[in-house]
């Protein structure tokens, strides 16, 4: 809560390392949507993904700004600290993901027939896209809770943070699942997705609890402990998924363990499975750092620390 007599505006919203962060997200941003839109260009469905992730993130980063600078957050009914840490963490994986996409199907060494100016102004942008990234992942850097602190927010320590990516690697998941994996033909693979949307609901939860600031208790258990369970859980049921899903895609009596030469290019069913069995690992082993992050992990709600630092 601020003091009565402080200033309206927040001076540190600008004059800081984390005022600079952000300053430099809002140019970045505007930077790329200008080009893209003058003459960089974008089209298909990788396009269109690349400059949703670049609107999106401006749009997000100018209300953080705003709400900040106005220091409007002490009227919001959450725990700012977690809020934003965990959109900038969220913006710094989109963001790598789109100054990997956009260069990888729309720069390329020679001109194209629109002429050179469009190749330098994408070029242009994947440069400002790269920037964007490190403007994101200092802001990241700057929250983060420091080893020997006490943890008021929990989203800015390291278990906090992995849930931002167990969600953005689930998202993948997701994605690959929609994109013609034929997950439904046989029961086990449409248990390994109940596993992933189950997982990914549970770490949803965690996420908005610790940003509506409902980190007291659930149901007489401490919320460090709770996540340690939910954590535990999803790591059991993400081992099973990862071992369920190969055998049933890949093995000779279910499917193909090599790429079939008539699958079409971008459409290929088996290249899902494929990116599903590979996330799937990686979110497993998240979920296994996170586990063993959590167990060293205390954490002090906001009223409790301003009590004991009042203690003489």
């Amino acid at each position: 809560m601020d003091s009565p007599t402080s200033p309206y505006l927040n001076m540190k919203a600008l004059f800081s390392p984390l005022g600079a962060a952000r300053v430099c997200q809002l140019a970045m941003g505007c930077t790329i949507i200008a080009m893209v839109i003058h003459s960089a260009g974008y089209s298909g469905s990788h396009g269109v993904f690349c400059m949703a992730v670049w609107c999106f993130c401006f749009a997000m980063s100018v209300v953080v700004f705003f709400f900040d600078a106005a220091r409007l957050y002490s009227c919001l009914p959450i725990s700012w600290e977690n809020l934003t840490v965990t959109c900038a963490a969220f913006a710094t994986l989109v963001y790598v993901t789109a100054s990997v996409v956009y260069p990888l199907f729309f720069v390329r060494s020679e001109c194209p027939y629109a002429g050179c100016d469009v190749r330098n102004y994408r070029i242009a942008v994947t440069v400002c896209s790269i920037l964007g990234t490190l403007a994101y992942g200092a802001e990241v850097a700057l929250c983060r809770a420091r080893p020997g602190q006490a943890v008021v927010g929990y989203m800015s320590t390291v278990s906090g943070l992995l849930k931002v990516v167990q969600w953005f690697v689930a998202c993948v998941i997701f994605g690959a699942l929609a994109n013609g994996s034929q997950y439904s033909l046989y029961a086990a693979t449409v248990y390994c997705v109940v596993v992933y949307a189950f997982c990914f609901a549970l770490t949803t939860l965690v996420v908005i609890m610790t940003v509506c600031g409902r980190t007291k208790s659930v149901r007489s258990m401490p919320f460090d402990r709770f996540v340690v369970v939910c954590t535990l859980l999803e790591v059991l049921l993400y081992l099973s998924a990862s071992v369920v899903w190969p055998v049933f895609c890949f093995d000779t009596k279910y499917g193909s363990p090599w790429r079939p030469y008539s699958c079409p290019q971008g459409k290929c069913p088996w290249d899902s499975k494929v990116v599903v069995a590979v996330f799937s690992f990686v979110n497993f082993m998240l979920y296994v750092a996170d586990l063993v992050y959590s167990q060293r992990l205390r954490f002090v709600s906001r009223s409790h620390l301003s009590n004991t630092i009042r203690r003489p």
